[in-house]
């Protein structure tokens, strides 16, 4: 890679990667070597190897929302999800998948935000978890909630200054099997990696002096 950000253009299909969100789930390269060629000098990203189908079912299975994509073949793009969900992921970040708003900037479909407090990319998740051997498990209790009424649209997730990421917006909080562990329209959701009620916030960041913007 010689940038963050590339877009290579295809006959059927341009492929966007934008290596500042990328958590290295190696699921495009494990998935289509053909298309995400790793190690390679020069050009590693081939959309022609893949028909569009196959590209957008790459960019679904990228949790951190790194691969997008544009179809030139008359077929929309990915449609927003009909769930709104966060997965949990064990000792890792919080994989977000809904029409986002981050930070009342960036746009995205999925993202996964860093729930340790070691990223040196925040909101977003830089796999500073690994390198700081974080421990947090991917099945928290669950709690009691009512189902939503409307379980789509718009999630806004506002990363509040030395504090937790506040998320607004019809959102299901599942764990890394998929089980349901809460539903809320607003939530405070831990980023400092020292709560006891993970993956809630609980206060621990004024506590520990936690400092983000």
């Amino acid at each position: 890679m010689t940038s963050r950000k590339e877009t290579v253009r295809g006959r059927n299909v341009t492929i966007h990667f934008d290596a500042t969100r990328c958590v290295h789930s190696r699921n495009c390269v494990l998935g289509r070597p053909d298309v995400f060629v790793p190690n390679a000098e020069g050009e590693w990203i081939h959309p022609d190897n893949a028909t569009a189908d196959e590209v957008a079912a790459l960019a679904a299975g990228c949790p951190s929302g790194a691969i997008t994509y544009e179809r030139f073949d008359g077929v929309a793009n990915e449609p927003p999800p009909m769930v709104n969900t966060v997965r949990v992921l064990e000792n890792g970040p919080l994989a977000f998948h809904a029409p986002l708003s981050i930070a009342a900037a960036d746009q995205a479909l999925r993202a996964t935000l860093c729930r340790c407090g070691a990223s040196t990319h925040k909101p977003y998740c830089d796999g500073s978890h690994s390198v700081v051997g974080f421990v947090a498990s991917g099945e928290p209790a669950t709690v009691e909630s009512k189902p939503l009424e409307v379980r789509n649209g718009p999630v806004a997730v506002e990363p509040r200054k030395d504090g937790p990421l506040k998320v607004s917006g019809a959102l299901e909080i599942v764990s890394g099997t998929g089980r349901t562990v809460s539903r809320a329209t607003q939530t405070f959701l831990c980023r400092c990696g020292q709560s006891k009620n993970k993956p809630f916030c609980d206060g621990s960041h004024k506590a520990t002096g936690f400092a983000a913007p």
